[in-house]
């Protein structure tokens, strides 16, 4: 199940563009990424938000008000994806970004957004006190 991280310079996002994608973004990876659409695999999808202060391109601070760039880290269990699936992950996550905007062409471009996908090893997962490996969230979400 995907851990998604959306950093956007601090101020970028209004409420309703937030939503807009906070709503979507994790659900699209999930699709990406072939899981269920159930409860179980819900509540270990997370996204969170990261307001930078300060957001510097080739050495020149935004000023601000210009248009926001974004970066998305979305981390999966490593052995889980293929090209398709890190395509496909890209495509969706840059199509969220671009419908929440004022500018959606703008997203043809290379300098408004990256996506990253971070393969995490096996065994480096953990929750309640305990590794969690890949057969576990298999399991969980296979029972719904």
């Amino acid at each position: 199940m995907p851990f998604v991280e959306l950093f956007v310079p601090k101020g970028s996002l209004d409420q309703e563009r937030r939503e807009k994608i906070g709503g979507r973004l994790v659900s699209e990876v999930m699709l990406a990424e072939g899981a269920p659409d159930n409860e179980a695999a819900r509540s270990i999808s997370w996204l969170v938000v990261n307001e930078i202060d300060a957001w510097f391109v080739g050495g020149r601070q935004l000023p601000v008000g210009e248009k926001p760039k974004y970066v998305v880290r979305v981390g999966v269990p490593a052995g889980t994806m293929d090209d398709d699936k890190r395509r496909d992950i890209v495509e969706r996550v840059t199509r969220v970004l671009a419908d929440a905007d004022e500018d959606p062409a703008r997203f043809a471009e290379a300098a408004t957004a990256w996506v990253h996908i971070n393969d995490l090893p096996e065994g480096n997962w953990g929750a309640r006190g305990q590794i969690v490996r890949t057969e576990d969230v298999i399991a969980l979400v296979a029972a719904g």
